[in-house]
């Protein structure tokens, strides 16, 4: 037979779109073209897969050769279709059944010697294998990740050789069994730990409740670092579709897919990131932190020391769960549904409002200071917390109030009671949702209406004051919001220390 079609995957920020890999043998004067808008990489697959056939004794066609990798209008990167690339030459001349190809995919880059070399990005391309039905073809070193994708058949193989043995039936090989190696769940740091900061462990504990964006403010040294470092722990768990979406975005982003899967992702950039650092970008688009942060916290210490604009890309995010890059061939959109938890001191020497007294900064250095953030992100920010210093006697026992476990269990009760009533966390809840969900009596309305005007709040502000009090009235399994759910929520509002 002098054609064969061999089923690859591409690449395309977190999805893995089709690649039918075809080979033609023809008349003529030996030549290999290869087409279908290939990248470097692709081009130079050539000289590697005719090295690989040759080292392994197959016979190398000496016909002309072309290859076209379809769809055409999209471009093809990385190694990963050499392995098809060199199975659809050696199907197209013979030397294996061209048959055995129909149900498989492949992925892998080839070494000269014929030997199969992994590849980034296989677990989006083991999910769309496995709704497509087809067994998954992948190196040795990549099963583990392609066998995240529960109910697919993955064929591992080190070898060209191997393989080939496998599709002649001269030597099957047995579909790979998961070791369960990409499961080390790590336990996270408790809340213990963090001696006194009542009430930032009580905002804590509603952020994780309902998903909200929470800000600490305080001088050095208060523990704002240290708490933030506990929300993680206080989450529910990961469903299985969600952890699937955490585990793909890694393998994109060529993260080994999980030292602990499958564990919240907690990120935490330094402050001298950039915007493409931070959101995603280059020629060929990579996911950011915000999108490694997906479905978990992203952390942002000295909040503003970050460059303005690096910040201002986060509001889109905020509000919409996902993020587009946009180049000139295509657009890239990446998840982007995380937890905002940023800290920052109150004026330039941290020490505005400690009892020492010891601020020297000016009003205007502090003006200064506090705008470098932009009034619309603070505002997509629910909670604002002031982290006071606490006393530094040592002989304070650790553990002195609520732990991890039992904090967790408060806000998985919460969380429970927010997906039976309405499907998503309290912070993602839409207008019509908030109509249904968190209807005020006349009388609270009024005041909290009232109260709006006196603080000069936004109509987005209102809503998500709405949305915490929702959230403090679920931890207390009440059925309706109070009054005094409304004040508490309104205390978290505001620039803290202004």
């Amino acid at each position: 037979m002098s054609l064969a079609i061999v089923h690859s995957r591409a690449q395309v920020g977190v999805e893995a779109p089709a690649v039918t890999v075809e080979a033609h043998l023809a008349n003529g004067l030996p030549s290999l073209a290869l087409v279908g808008l290939p990248e470097t990489a692709v081009k130079e697959s050539k000289d590697r897969v005719r090295s690989a056939i040759l080292n392994c004794a197959f016979d190398f066609p000496p016909r002309r050769i072309t290859l076209n990798l379809a769809p055409a209008d999209l471009p093809k990167d990385g190694g990963r279709f050499d392995l098809a690339i060199a199975l659809g030459i050696l199907a197209a001349s013979g030397q294996v059944p061209a048959a055995a190809l129909e149900q498989i995919e492949c992925l892998g880059e080839l070494a000269l010697s014929g030997a199969v070399r992994p590849v980034q990005g296989v677990l989006p391309a083991a999910l769309a294998a496995r709704a497509a039905g087809r067994t998954l073809v992948v190196p040795r070193a990549n099963a583990e990740e392609a066998s995240l994708a529960s109910g697919l058949q993955v064929i591992a193989v080190e070898h060209l050789l191997e393989l080939a043995a496998h599709l002649n039936g001269q030597t099957p090989i047995a579909p790979y069994q998961a070791q369960g190696l990409l499961r080390r769940s790590q336990p996270y740091p408790d809340l213990a730990e963090v001696q006194g900061q009542t009430a930032a462990k009580r905002a804590l504990l509603v952020a994780a409740a309902g998903s909200h964006n929470l800000l600490f403010s305080g001088p050095p040294g208060t523990g704002k670092t240290l708490l933030a470092s506990r929300l993680p722990g206080l989450l529910p768990p990961l469903d299985e579709q969600e952890a699937l979406e955490v585990a793909a975005i890694h393998s994109v982003a060529s993260h080994t897919p999980l030292d602990a899967w499958p564990q919240r992702p907690f990120r935490n950039p330094h402050h001298s990131a950039s915007g493409p650092a931070l959101v995603g970008g280059g020629s060929r688009p990579q996911p950011g932190e915000i999108t490694l942060a997906h479905q978990g916290v992203l952390f942002l210490d000295e909040l503003p020391e970050f460059d303005r604009k690096v910040l201002e890309v986060l509001r889109e995010p905020l509000e919409s769960g996902q993020i587009v890059i946009a180049r000139a061939r295509d657009k890239v959109r990446f998840p982007a549904r995380f937890q905002l938890v940023a800290a920052m001191n109150p004026c330039p020497c941290g020490f505005l409002g400690d009892p020492s007294g010891r601020c020297r900064c000016t009003p205007e250095q502090i003006q200064r200071y506090r705008g470098k953030l932009s009034g619309p992100l603070l505002d997509r920010i629910d909670l604002h917390v002031t982290v006071a210093r606490e006393t530094t006697a040592l002989h304070v026992p650790l553990g002195d109030g609520a732990d991890s476990a039992s904090s967790a269990a408060l806000v998985a009760r919460a969380r429970q009671r927010q997906i039976q009533r309405q499907g998503v966390a309290n912070a993602f809840l839409d207008l019509a949702g908030l109509r249904q969900h968190c209807a005020l009596p006349s009388a609270d309305q009024d005041w909290l209406e009232s109260a709006c005007e006196r603080l000069a709040l936004s109509l987005r502000a209102a809503h998500r004051i709405l949305k915490v009090a929702r959230t403090l009235a679920d931890l207390e399994q009440a059925e309706l919001i109070a009054r005094s759910h409304l004040a508490e929520a309104l205390q978290y509002r505001g620039h803290p220390q202004s």
